[in-house]
């Protein structure tokens, strides 16, 4: 027997058909699955990580006033906030912007990324990185094993040529974030969320449905968290336990660790 997953799975209608008629008088059967709980697998011990990161956060997506806030009041808070913070975040953002300008040209740019259920939306940050950035990565890769091991393990550089000396500040600062408070305005992202995952990095996520199920955030467990330290695979996973601990006092509480992980500037 041959399974294709549906709904959740990234599987299309078309790729499935594809399949069907690959195998039409082959004699394989095939069969479709419904899909697991997603938050089901996320690992006990990535569960328990994320109640230490954000203390108090509800135990399950479900039940009464948790479910209201995930359908509805999660929408609410995050259009809220963007509309009451951007008196001090445009101003900002123009500031980061001309300094950019002035660095080397056009400050924003925008990047295909994966959201809810799968779907590609555009998102919009401020550029930190030289033109050309992807040719230089696989020049850089190539040259030095070590930048590769490092690369692999997880998908950032400490010592990045890319970035500029304006960049270097936004990212040490997430300032660089800011313009996606259009994509949450629009609804392609929310305030706090699971990590927007580049297409090239599905296959690093493993099952990536728990990433589905919910928007991504411009800021999450990952952020706050294990930002730098630790492999890629673990920040995929302690990400998208986020979802089986969604609560309103959990995204505030991201929140405020958010503006301390800001004001250290210990991004990179």
């Amino acid at each position: 027997m041959k399974d294709i997953a549906h709904k959740g799975s990234i599987a299309s209608s078309l790729q499935m058909a594809q399949v069907g008629t690959a195998a039409d008088g082959t004699g394989i059967p095939i069969g479709i699955l419904r899909p697991l709980r997603p938050f089901a697998l996320i690992p006990a011990n990535i569960n328990a990580a994320f109640s230490q990161t954000v203390p108090g956060a509800t135990k399950r997506l479900g039940g009464g006033g948790t479910e209201v806030y995930a359908k509805a009041g999660k929408r609410v808070l995050d259009v809220a906030l963007v509309l009451l913070t951007l008196p001090v975040t445009l101003p900002v953002i123009a500031l980061c912007a001309l300094a950019l300008w002035i660095e080397g040209g056009s400050p924003f740019y925008r990047q295909d990324r994966l959201g809810l259920q799968g779907g590609r939306f555009s998102i919009l940050k401020l550029r930190t990185m030289v033109r050309d950035a992807d040719s230089l990565l696989e020049l850089c890769l190539a040259a030095c094993p070590e930048l590769r091991r490092e690369w692999d393990e997880t998908q950032k550089l400490k010592q990045d040529p890319r970035i500029t000396r304006v960049g270097k500040v936004l990212r040490a600062t997430s300032l660089d974030e800011l313009p996606q408070l259009w994509n949450v305005l629009k609804g392609d992202m929310s305030l706090v969320g699971p990590r927007p995952m580049m297409p090239d990095q599905l296959p690093l996520y493993g099952d990536p449905r728990a990433y589905f199920a919910l928007k991504p955030g411009i800021t999450g467990v990952w952020q706050v968290s294990a930002r730098n330290e630790s492999h890629f695979s673990y920040r995929a996973q302690i990400d998208a336990a986020y979802g089986q601990q969604l609560s309103m006092r959990a995204d505030l509480s991201l929140m405020l660790r958010t503006v301390g992980v800001v004001l250290r500037g210990t991004g990179y």
